[in-house]
């Protein structure tokens, strides 16, 4: 009676599981069998098209390096001290997460436009972030932080305390601490936040368009393409930019579980 309950119990579960499941799967499969294939050969071959999404890609891999330099410290910081404001900070880096992406972009735009001190300095050096990849990163960084920062600091906080105080009284110094100790065993954790600010970044559309619709990245050209032209020109750039993203995101995933494996 008692693994007939179970059993019952697991199946409901399942069902439900598999409806979301199904929720996802779907609509991304539909999309794929309705692409014709010679559509697919003739969208990949755009030079307009293969543009867009390396520029997509290293904008994201670009973002994603340059804000990990303060991030992981801020992080660290944040697993491991405390001190007055500390929800509040917390609080605050949660914010892209919940305010609208188009008012993300007004925001960022207003921050970096030329009349700003940023974009002073950028005129400076003869350059401008809004229309170009620097305001293009900036948007990406902006929405897909918090993850990168959500993840790190789990990782610092499942790191255990002794183990750095013990390197401390060895003395060691807090930097070597950090990079030979919290960092080491915090990495699967931290490379898992990186790869996903990577791939947030990636599909991030309402602030990137708003700072920079050119150069055109992916999300907005697909976007672009169906305004223009309908969903039979559209789809073809979001299969082909999907694939690219995922096999890419699988690679980053088996590559961030072996280099885990061996810092063990």
């Amino acid at each position: 009676m008692k693994q007939r309950r179970v059993d019952k119990f697991d199946l409901v579960f399942s069902i439900l599981g598999g409806a979301v499941l199904l929720f996802v799967i779907a609509p991304l499969f539909s999309m794929v069998i309705k692409t014709p294939a010679a559509d697919l050969v003739a969208t990949a071959a755009e030079a307009e098209v293969q543009g867009s999404i390396f520029l997509t890609l290293w904008c994201s891999m670009a973002a994603t390096a340059l804000f990990a330099v303060s991030a992981i410290p801020l992080a660290y910081l944040l697993a491991r001290k405390q001190f007055r404001g500390k929800r509040l900070v917390i609080a605050i880096i949660d914010l892209p997460i919940v305010i609208p992406h188009s008012a993300a972009g007004i925001a960022i735009l207003g921050f970096i436009n030329r009349d700003s001190i940023l974009g002073h300095a950028a005129g400076y050096f003869g350059t401008s972030f809004v229309g170009g990849e620097g305001g293009i990163m900036l948007a990406m960084a902006f929405v897909s932080i918090p993850f990168l920062l959500s993840a790190a600091r789990n990782g610092f906080l499942g790191v255990p305390v002794r183990l750095e105080k013990a390197a401390l009284n060895l003395g060691a110094s807090p930097l070597r601490v950090f990079l030979t100790v919290s960092l080491p065993l915090a990495w699967r954790d931290i490379v898992s936040g990186l790869v996903l600010m990577w791939a947030r970044g990636l599909s991030e559309f309402g602030a990137v368009v708003i700072v920079a619709y050119h150069p055109i990245v992916t999300p907005v050209m697909i976007f672009e393409r169906f305004g223009a032209y309908g969903l039979k020109y559209a789809r073809p750039v979001a299969v082909i930019f999907i694939a690219v993203c995922l096999v890419l995101f699988l690679v980053l995933r088996l590559l961030a579980r072996e280099r885990s494996d061996v810092a063990r």
